[in-house]
């Protein structure tokens, strides 16, 4: 690698890095198809060097959340624990697909969130912004842990992007504290998932590691940036970044 394709990947990775930091999804969804559509992987690859600067960019950015608002350690525990577990059957059978077929379904996924995302933008009630607490026991953060963590280890996104609509819509939480709980969802199933697509040797390292560096140094302005934003925006937001990824995959 020249030293001028290191500056390039590793300024990629910081514009990825912030959008990760605000959407509270470590940038993964944004990474994979730019690593499909313009440096030619396919999709196992491309999910695999993804992981590389997702995972630091989730770690940060978890942590820049809870030191801004406090994250319900039983709601993380009850998400995270069946993420790790479920996220290795997902990462395994990913691996098994071909390319083209992952890449399709990837695509459809990201649409189907962003439509999800829209009714939870159109149809929550005035005024009604989500709050910190939800009426809905563990039982149910951890059957969602589980089916988010089964698409994490799948798509290599974390689960977090599935779970933070569905936090906000059905459980009722704020898009700032669900975002955060994502992110306790997505590190287990990020780590699970990296592991796995390592030991079939689907990782560009040379490129992962600038992208990873870049990230880093950008997404606690994300972060910021995330509260500074008023919730209904942030929301409309995340379902147009969706789009874009959707169109991305599709154009290739």
């Amino acid at each position: 690698m020249t030293p001028l394709n290191f500056i390039l990947d590793f300024l990629l990775g910081a514009c990825v890095g912030f959008l990760g930091g605000v959407f509270g999804i470590g940038g993964g969804l944004l990474a994979i198809p730019l690593l499909v559509l313009f440096f030619g992987f396919d999709q196992q690859m491309a999910q695999g060097t993804a992981l590389i600067m997702v995972v630091p960019n989730v770690i940060f950015s978890l942590r820049s959340y809870h030191k801004r608002d406090k994250i319900n350690l039983s709601y993380a525990l009850s998400l995270s624990t069946p993420s790790f577990f479920l996220a290795f059957i997902g990462a395994y059978i990913a691996l098994t697909l071909k390319s083209e077929s992952l890449q399709k379904i990837f695509a459809i996924f990201l649409f189907c969130l962003a439509v999800y995302s829209i009714i939870n933008l159109l149809f929550r009630k005035k005024g009604s912004l989500g709050a910190k607490e939800t009426t809905y026991s563990l039982i149910w953060f951890v059957i969602l842990g589980g089916c988010c963590g089964f698409l994490g280890g799948f798509f290599v996104v974390g689960g977090g992007v599935l779970a933070t609509p569905f936090l906000t819509l059905v459980f009722g939480l704020s898009q700032l504290i669900a975002q955060s709980l994502a992110l306790c969802l997505a590190l287990p199933s990020l780590l699970a998932s990296l592991f796995m697509y390592v030991l079939h040797g689907q990782v560009n390292w040379t490129i992962g590691i600038p992208l990873a560096l870049g990230g880093l140094t950008t997404v606690g302005w994300g972060v910021k940036l995330a509260y500074a934003l008023p919730q209904k925006v942030l929301k409309f937001l995340f379902s147009c970044f969706l789009i874009i990824c959707g169109v991305l995959l599709l154009i290739k």
